[in-house]
């Protein structure tokens, strides 16, 4: 499948599972995964940079996409 099958049951939680799994070196340390959110928390535009690589590593490596429509960059937070 290229997406998850609507009407399965517990696809939220096996999606959930795969993303834990996929970013397990990064989830809690520079990013958190929620759902079909992703973001990549960082405290300084270069670290961003440098964690966004290896994000964008992990999704090629997994063969994932993402929709670029969907993407948002450079956000601060307060």
């Amino acid at each position: 499948y290229c997406m998850m099958p609507f009407g399965l049951k517990n696809a939220g939680a096996t999606y959930q599972r795969l993303m834990d799994k996929v970013f397990q070196q990064q989830i809690g340390r520079n990013m958190e995964v929620y759902v079909d959110d992703m973001v990549v928390k960082t405290l300084s535009a270069e670290a961003h940079v440098a964690d966004l690589a290896e994000v964008f590593s992990q999704i090629k490596k997994h063969n994932m996409r993402l929709n670029p429509e969907k993407c948002v960059f450079g956000i601060q937070g307060g």
